[in-house]
């Protein structure tokens, strides 16, 4: 009898101290950040996106090109019939 109470008596020691410093070190962990603060990291700045632009050639692919390389003045739409017409056949 008096082992068994022995036993139970060391374990129930062992949970309370191990609880008892599991929750000194997570406190401890916390206070050491309110502490010292966490260090600013430099951010680095990303490229800024490119707005790209859908285009058909004449061979019949489609394309993305980078729409500051086009100008844009005097653009206009073509209709269905110019298209086909502009647009070669591939050989095979």
């Amino acid at each position: 009898m008096t082992n068994d109470n022995d036993q139970q008596a060391i374990r129930r020691k062992f949970l309370r101290w191990s609880s008892i410093g599991s929750l000194m070190l997570l406190a401890g962990v916390n206070f050491r950040s309110l502490l010292f603060g966490r260090k600013k990291t430099d951010v680095i700045a990303c490229a800024p996106e490119r707005k790209t632009i859908r285009m058909l050639t004449q061979d019949g692919r489609l394309v993305e090109i980078d729409a500051s390389k086009i100008n844009m003045e005097g653009r206009k739409k073509i209709s269905d019939d110019q298209l086909k017409k502009w647009v070669s056949k591939k050989e095979s």
